[in-house]
């Protein structure tokens, strides 16, 4: 089931030090079913940790593009089980 893209975030331009504040921010306002587009220049792999460990079965991570210069990537929240 593909859930209903929302937005794109684009963190490319903010400072490191807010970039997982304000992804978080925006994942905690969607309901069950959708989801945004983040657009990383680098690998998010460290975020994809910090969901695992916050937001436990809450979310789903889908890559759709994996750089070189730019990662995007789809992340919703699931609907509880």
């Amino acid at each position: 089931m593909s859930q209903a893209v929302t937005e794109t975030l684009d963190v490319r331009e903010l400072i490191p030090m807010i970039r997982h504040r304000t992804i978080f921010q925006v994942f905690d306002q969607l309901k069950p079913g959708e989801a945004f587009v983040l657009i990383n220049d680098h690998d998010p792999k460290p975020l994809y940790y910090q969901f695992l460990h916050e937001r436990t079965d809450q979310f789903s991570w889908e890559y759709l593009e994996e750089g070189p210069e730019d990662w995007r990537v789809r992340i919703g929240r699931v609907e509880a089980s």
